[in-house]
């Protein structure tokens, strides 16, 4: 996995954590659920990227 990718991966999933967390404390579901998604986002890029590196090592 690159270090790029790695960056993106874990700014995606630290980002979707935050917006999902400030739009529940407001109980804004929409934007909760945006959030839940780009966390998921990062989760599937990194697994993505590790089985990546599984095949070339």
């Amino acid at each position: 996995m690159s270090t790029s990718e790695k960056i993106k991966a874990q700014a995606e999933q630290v980002i979707g954590k935050a917006v999902r967390k400030a739009a529940h404390a407001v109980g804004n579901r929409t934007t909760e659920a945006k959030g839940a998604a780009l966390e998921a986002r990062g989760k599937a890029r990194r697994t993505k990227e590790a089985g990546k590196d599984a095949f070339r090592h």
